[in-house]
Order: structure tokens, then sequence, then C-alpha cells
């Protein structure tokens, strides 16, 4: 369990920016397209360079290498990047419980990540993320491209991580039903700044 606590993180375009998560909570996010959303999940997860700091259970981002800070606050951009022509090759073989979680059979593991649709990298991309236990987990729209039942399988699955492991989860979410339907805390950014949202 885990708390996240951002001090003056300010990327570009963006008032900074002060914010704590307890370990366990889910803060969800909202705001105009191109107001700065997935720049501050890019700057807490240590992507862009930006002034201020982010403590992850009193450990500064500052003082542990990038690539374990991402291990520790783990980002799933909107669209996932992948380097290796199978999803076994991004996915160990005892991923098949969390695969089953989000729909998938233990045979995805031999197809080919060409064909893969957009909704199917989002949900495995995913998997990939929960697979190395994150504390915080930092969401950028992880349902926009899913049909319903994809969508909810995606919801459960990162309600019942966030309760188990007390991962704090910021999540940026265009869906004023899905933000209801989560509950949590919900802020939006306006005018450069981050706010409750009305």
């Amino acid at each position: 369990m885990a708390s996240l606590r951002l001090q003056g993180v300010a990327p570009q375009g963006l008032e900074p920016v002060d914010l704590n998560l307890a370990a366990g909570e889910l803060v969800l996010l909202s705001g105009p397209s191109g107001s700065g959303k997935s720049l501050l999940l890019r700057a807490i997860a240590d992507l862009d360079p930006n002034p201020g700091e982010v403590w992850l259970d009193g450990t500064a981002r500052s003082a542990l290498p990038a690539p374990q800070w991402r291990r520790r606050v783990a980002l799933l951009p909107a669209e996932a990047h992948w380097w290796a022509d199978r999803v076994g090759d991004h996915l160990p073989d005892a991923a098949t419980d969390l695969l089953a979680g989000l729909g998938f059979g233990p045979d995805t593991l031999d197809w080919a990540v060409s064909r893969l649709s957009t909704g199917e990298r989002q949900r495995l991309a995913l998997a990939r993320v929960l697979l190395n236990r994150p504390a915080a987990l930092l969401l950028d729209e992880a349902t926009a491209n899913l049909d319903p039942p994809n969508r909810d399988r995606v919801e459960a699955l990162v309600e019942a991580y966030r309760v188990e492991q007390g991962a704090a989860v910021l999540w940026v979410s265009h869906d004023p039903d899905q933000r209801r339907r989560l509950g949590g805390r919900r802020l939006v950014i306006q005018d450069r700044r981050l706010v409750p949202e009305p």
C-alpha cells in the first residue's frame, strides 16, 4: 500500500500541481482535449522533464532511477508501445489468470501483435502493467476504445487491484458516466489549473 504525493509538478501548459492520493484512493481526472491531462501523467511517471517532485510513500521520484520509478508508478498510455511480434513476448505464461479476467484465453500468448485490435492492445497493455505489481497506477483513457463488456472487465480488474494492493490510482476519463460509476474523488483541469470537478 502506497500513497502518492505531488508538489509543484508543472508539465508544459499547466500551473504547478500539488496533489495527494492516499494509498488505495481512486482519483478521476477530466478536462478538455489538450488541457494537459496526459502531460500530467507523463510528468508523474518521469517520462518528460518537469519541475516539482513526486513521492511514493515518502520515496522521492528523483531518488530512484527512472526505470525503477516507472515500475512502481506505472503509466498505461492511451496508445501502448509494442516492441516484439508475439503477445507472449510481452507477457509471461504466468499471465493467464490476469488474461482470463480481461476476456482472453491462454492461446492469446501465441497471437501476433499485428492482428490485435486497438481495444485488444489496450486490455493486454493493462495486463502487462499490472504484472509488475505497481504501487500506483496512472491510467490515460484506459477504456476509450472498448465495448461495454470489455470496459466493465477493465473497470472491475482495476478496482480489484486497487483494493487488494492498496494502490493509488489516477484515472483520466472523458466519460462522465464512467466517472460517476467508479466513484472516487473527481478533479478537472480548467484554465491550466487542477480543481475539484463541479
